[in-house]
Formats: C-alpha cells, sequence, structure tokens
C-alpha cells in the first residue's frame, strides 16, 4: 500500500513536471517503467528497524550492563544499563551471527575450541535474548556516570524521560554526607567540547539515598554544580599552575556546632607529581573548595609531601564514647578527633601504620591493596573493606576484593574476590553505605573503569572513565567462612 501511495504521488507529481517542461518528458511507457525501477530500488535501501538484544542474568532475569558482544568482522557492541544492544548492521539481519562475549565476571560457556559466545539470528523489529552467568559474588547493577547510560535502549523508544548531563566521563568520586545531602565531587572530567576537560574537579548532590531499588536498570540523578547555564563547572580550583586533586571528603561540626565540609586538596604538575597540598573548606553559598591552609611546598629540602587527611574518611565512636575520623585508602593511617578544630591542626594528629596486606580465604597467599573503602556495616555487625588488588593476576588493577574487621584498623581478613576485570582497570573503589538500610544485607559500592594502567585494551565505548556501580548481598554464604 505505501508503495502504490508514493507512485500515485509521484505520477501526480509528474503529469505536473509534463506540462511545465514539455521537451523532457519520454513516453508514458518508458516513464512508469523507470519510476517503477526506481521505487523498487529505493525500497531496498529504506532504513529498518535494529534488532533488539538483551542480556540477562541466568537465574535472576536481571539485566546485565556492560557486556560487549563482537562480530566475526570485528563490530563491537555493548550492553546499556538496561542489557539492551541496539543492533543494526544489515549484512548481517536474517545472517546466522556468531556473537563473541565478554563480560567481566559474566560469561557464556566455552565451546569445543575454547570460544565464548552464542549463535543468533538477528532480523529487524525482533527481540533476541542472551543468558550470562555471572562468577563472582559482586552483581553489576551499571554505570553511574557519563553519557548514553540508556544510550541503545533510547534508540527503542524506552528511557526517553533520561536527562544528559553533558558530562562523558570522569575520575574516581568522592563522596559526603552534608546537612543531610550526599554530596560527591570528581576528579578530571570529559566534556563533548574538546579532549580537554575539567581539571580542578567536578561536584554535584543528591538525596542521601537517591536509589528506589537495587535492582538494574540503574539510574542516579544528580543536582550538578553548574554554571548560569546549566554547564556542569569546576568546584575546587585552587590558586595555582596545574590540576586540583580533592580527596579526604568529610563533614565535620566545628566550635560553634556548625557542619563544616572539608577535605585535603593537591595541586598537580607533570608528569602528575604533587608540588603543594593543604587542607580546603566548602563554602556553602558559593558551591566552591576554598583554602584553607597550607600544609607542604615541594621543595629541594623537603621534596615529598607528609602524610595527611586523605582517602575515604569514616566516623568511628569507641567503647569510651570518643568520637574519631579515621583516614585510609583502604586501611587507616591517620585519626583524629571527629571535630572541625582537631582535623585543622596538625598537631592533634595520630598517624598509624595500616595493615600491608590480607590473607586470601581458604589460601596462605596473601594480596596486596592498592585503594579501596571501609565502613561499618549494621548487618554483618563488622567492620567491612573493599579494595583493589595491586598487581591482579587478570587485570594489574582491576581486580576487587571483599574483606571484614571487628576495628577499623583491622586485623582485616581473610579477603575474597568479588570482581573481576579482563584486562580492564577497576579503581579506587569506594562503598556507599549510606544509600541502603542500616540493617540492610545490601552493600554497594563503585569504582573507576578506565583502560588506564592495562595491557592497552580498546577503550569500551561510553564507558571508558566512569564511574560503574556493583552490589554486595552481605547474606551470600560464599562471603565470610
Amino acid at each position: 500500500m505505501m508503495l502504490l501511495r508514493q507512485m500515485k504521488r509521484i505520477t501526480s507529481f509528474s503529469a505536473t513536471r509534463r506540462i511545465k517542461y514539455p521537451h523532457t518528458m519520454l513516453s508514458p511507457s518508458v516513464n512508469l517503467s523507470l519510476l517503477f525501477s526506481s521505487l523498487i530500488l529505493c525500497h531496498a535501501v529504506v532504513a529498518f528497524d535494529p534488532c533488539r538484544i538483551e542480556v540477562i542474568e541466568e537465574g535472576s532475569g536481571w539485566p546485565v550492563p556492560l557486556v560487549e558482544l563482537r562480530t566475526t568482522h570485528n563490530v563491537r557492541f555493548v550492553t546499556d544499563n538496561a542489557g539492551v544492544v541496539a543492533f543494526d548492521l544489515p549484512e548481517l539481519m536474517g545472517r546466522e551471527t556468531w556473537f563473541a562475549i565478554e563480560g567481566h565476571g559474566y560469561e557464556v560457556p566455552v565451546d569445543g575450541f575454547g570460544f565464548r559466545g552464542v549463535r543468533r539470528i538477528p532480523k529487524p523489529g525482533e527481540t533476541l535474548t542472551i543468558q550470562v552467568r555471572r562468577r563472582l559474588p559482586a552483581k553489576r547493577l551499571g554505570r553511574i556516570t557519563g553519557a548514553g547510560i540508556f544510550g541503545e535502549s533510547q534508540r527503542f523508544g524506552q528511557e526517553t524521560d533520561w536527562t544528559e548531563s553533558g558530562i562523558l566521563g570522569c575520575d574516581s568520586v568522592q563522596t559526603a554526607v552534608h546537612r543531610d545531602r550526599l554530596f560527591w565531587f570528581w576528579g578530571d572530567t570529559v566534556l563533548a567540547r574538546y579532549p580537554l576537560g575539567l581539571f580542578h574537579m567536578t561536584g554535584a548532590n543528591t538525596e542521601r539515598q537517591p536509589l528506589r531499588s537495587f535492582i538494574p536498570p540503574m539510574r542516579i540523578r544528580y543536582d550538578y554544580v553548574t554554571t548560569a547555564t546549566g554547564v556542569p563547572r569546576e568546584v575546587g580550583k585552587i590558586e595555582g599552575s596545574g590540576p586540583t586533586w580533592i580527596n579526604g571528603t568529610v563533614s565535620l561540626p566545628d566550635k560553634d556546632d556548625r557542619q563544616r565540609l572539608v577535605g585535603t586538596y593537591a595541586k598537580i604538575e607533570p608528569p602528575l607529581t604533587e608540588y603543594e597540598c593543604g587542607l580546603c573548606v566548602w563554602n556553602d553559598e558559593q558551591e566552591q573548595f576554598e583554602r584553607h591552609r597550607v600544609l607542604w611546598t615541594k621543595t629541594a629540602e623537603s621534596p615529598k609531601p607528609p602524610p595527611r587527611p586523605g582517602g575515604h574518611p569514616v566516623v568511628h565512636t569507641d567503647s569510651d564514647g570518643k568520637r574519631s575520623v579515621y583516614f585510609g585508602d583502604p586501611f587507616p593511617y591517620l585519626k583524629c578527633a571527629a571535630d572541625f578544630e582537631s582535623w585543622s591542626d596538625p598537631n592533634r594528629w595520630e598517624h598509624l601504620t595500616p595493615q600491608p596486606s590480607v590473607r586470601v580465604r581458604g589460601s596462605d597467599d596473601t594480596i596486596t591493596p592498592h585503594r579501596g573503602c571501609i565502613a561499618w556495616n549494621a548487618y554483618r555487625k563488622r567492620w567491612v573493606a573493599v579494595l583493589t588488588e595491586y598487581l591482579g593476576e587478570v587485570s594489574p588493577l582491576g581486580e576487587i576484593w571483599y574483606t571484614e574487621a571487628d576495628h577499623p584498623t583491622g586485623v582485616w581478613g581473610p579477603a575474597v574476590k568479588v570482581v573481576t576485570h579482563k584486562n580492564y582497570t577497576f579503581y579506587n573503589p569506594c562503598l556507599h553505605p549510606e544509600m541502603t538500610a542500616a540493617e540492610s544485607p545490601i552493600l554497594l559500592f563503585e569504582g573507576t573503569y578506565t583502560k588506564q594502567f592495562a595491557n592497552n585494551p580498546e577503550a569500551t565505548p561510553r564507558h571508558e572513565y566512569n564511574q560503574i556501580l556493583y552490589r554486595l548481598d552481605l547474606d551470600d554464604a560464599t562471603l565470610v567462612e
């Protein structure tokens, strides 16, 4: 019917053109033949609907983000936060197609030749489902920063209410609960306008518990700190050349019982070398970190910075009722009384010796932590930690382990591997105990997903240099001895 309607419209148009330009017209029979041939040709190249491919976890049926499907001629597709791929290769439509599967901890069975993949026949407008099996305890919930989080699903008219922030990628996160809001601060940030982005921290805040569900598809709506035109802006531009990095963010009461959001800054010069560090304080009105005091400036006599507050702080009240804030990354190396004045004064800091390694459960082997985060867990009634293993076997900085202790300073262990990333980095993991109910067995953590420090992998489209959220269920018997 559509073809006939097109013929009628064009025939009518041709009649009009014959009147105006009679010398250009061929015979009616030749015209009709050419017209029909042209319409058939146009019909052959009309755009078609993509084939929807859904990747789900075996057993739960949950969508699995960040699973790569690769054809035998090396075209890559990566599932979005809804576990969806919009497959649109015209040369493979209606043909039996092999999809190699790489899922960073999610997999399909290996075949007799050692390949992991599936055969499917994609067809326009149809839906195919691929089941993958999760090998480790942590469940990938999805990407929580960057662009195109639902880029594949939106091609099917879904998730159309998702609003893009303009941020394409960002480095590791620092968080703090401040004045009953959850504040988020990210390092170097990628924008669309130019390869060089923002290098003095970006920031946002959300509700203290911004998620209503812990089942994918996952989305967090941030209230970004922006310019007057709504573009995310830098929030940590401390005076001095080079980027500004800020960590150790925590909200502490001052002597007037006013909550102060504080952090530690570092000024960076090529090649990623600190030349100044100090303490900074968040200006609630200006939505900006400001220098509070300089702790160290690089000189020939003082070439290395001193220990100072940093990492991911936690507040602990001991048996005597004394509140202290512990700074560690992952395990505590410094503490002070949990108030603004004690944090401000290096003479009131107590230096600690962090545990250097953790025993692997069921083995005499140990792992060396790179970076990580600890938190009190009411469900386990113990301190819990997630950490990146330094020089792991599968990836130098992509293996994540879980461990527990009775006290913030340890003894920590034994450890269980909960996440893997094949030849890809997942560093600076950060726990989110504030995002779940106190007695919940669900433990959430995120980390930075990047090809940096791995063995020259291809960058994963849209996901590179962004934050991925994982979930651990602490009632899982495989996590404890």
